[in-house]
């Protein structure tokens, strides 16, 4: 028999129901509507906990030492990266994706994307630098710009560099779109360097 929360043994602003003499809670009710995960939901789990288990085995060392992985999960990984028998990969990727189990995914989700897709930090910093390339290719005032935020630049090899990267750039024949050479890359390069040293004072004559 259920009777209301109206029952004089439970106060009126508690909600819930008394079910064979006990009291159910709001959230209680809430978890026995929700039931356990089905099948689906475990399999799918399952799943992507394997395939992360996968992407590990290719994850870089600094990125890897981030993670508080289990010894014998980190054991499973080198044993992985060892075997070349299809059969015995397979084995051992379902064994890693057993380990793989109780962990929670979120840290290794966020290592293995900082892998694909570089940290935040990172990709501004290379949208920067290619920023400045384009710049200092197309625009000779940029380069005065440059050197007075990052005076101990060389500024002969960069002007060699922009002046290499414009001839590059000309197409053979008209309409065709501008071609990247070597001095595109290095000016790149250089100038990340840089910007990755950070400003720097401008070198002083020799004495």
């Amino acid at each position: 028999m259920i009777l209301t929360a109206m029952n004089n043994k439970t106060p009126k602003a508690i909600k819930g129901y008394w079910s064979n003499g006990r009291f159910v809670k709001p959230e209680e009710i809430a978890l026995e509507e929700a039931g356990p995960p089905s099948k689906t939901q475990l399999k799918a789990e399952a799943d992507e906990k394997q395939a992360l288990g996968e992407a590990l085995l290719t994850l870089r060392a600094d990125l890897m030492a981030r993670l508080d992985l289990p010894d014998k999960l980190r054991d499973a990984i080198a044993d992985a990266k060892k075997i070349t028998n299809f059969e015995g990969k397979r084995r051992q990727m379902q064994f890693i994706g057993k380990l793989m189990r109780p962990l929670d995914p979120e840290p290794i989700r966020e290592a293995i994307n900082e892998q694909l897709n570089g940290s935040a930090d990172l990709t501004l910093a290379l949208h920067l630098a290619e920023q400045w390339r384009d710049k200092l290719i197309a625009d000779d005032a940029a380069l005065g710009d440059w050197l007075r935020e990052y005076p101990g630049t060389d500024s002969q090899q960069l002007r060699a560099l922009v002046r290499q990267a414009r001839k590059d750039a000309k197409p053979e024949k008209p309409g065709e779109a501008p071609r990247h050479g070597k001095s595109y890359r290095e000016i790149f390069q250089l100038v990340r360097h840089a910007m990755a040293q950070g400003p720097g004072e401008p070198e002083e004559p020799q004495a």
